[in-house]
């Protein structure tokens, strides 16, 4: 199941990028995360792991990544390399692209199920959901990322 989305907000990169990356502001707009944080002692950047816990379809995932790609305010990019859930495959990508009036925020991330034929069918069936989520969790990013600092 791929979902892309992407979402013009009136902040430059350099005020969204802290939302992406640090865990407690993650969870303030990623709206079917429960958890996100840094393994390995917290270390970050290229290589660095992340494990998070996602509600999707009513149950519960656990999700180890990895960061595949990373430009300071401008990509970072993840790579499930082991989960707890229905899921196979997981790959992420957010990106900033600097605009005159702030940025533009593109989401995308592919999620590949198990079950063959079956997961694929599942996946299309639940396309819609991950949508209205992706387009609310942009909306909370928007909003926060607009907010007056302090």
């Amino acid at each position: 199941m791929d979902a892309k989305q992407s979402i013009e907000i009136a902040a430059p990169p350099e005020r969204v990028w802290p939302l992406l990356v640090e865990p407690g502001d993650v969870l303030d707009w990623w709206t079917t995360l429960t958890r996100f944080e840094y393994e390995d002692g917290g270390q970050r950047g290229l290589g660095a792991r992340i494990y998070a816990e996602e509600k999707a379809s009513g149950q519960l995932l656990k999700l180890h990544f990895i960061v595949t790609e990373l430009e300071e305010n401008r990509q970072v990019a993840l790579h499930m390399v082991s989960a707890t859930g229905p899921v196979k495959g997981y790959d992420l990508a957010m990106t900033l692209e600097p605009l005159a009036a702030g940025s533009r925020f593109t989401f995308e991330e592919h999620v590949e199920l198990p079950y063959g034929a079956l997961g694929k069918v599942l996946g299309r069936l639940g396309r819609g959901s991950s949508m209205r989520h992706l387009e609310e969790a942009l909306a909370k990013l928007k909003t926060l990322a607009e907010a007056p600092p302090g």
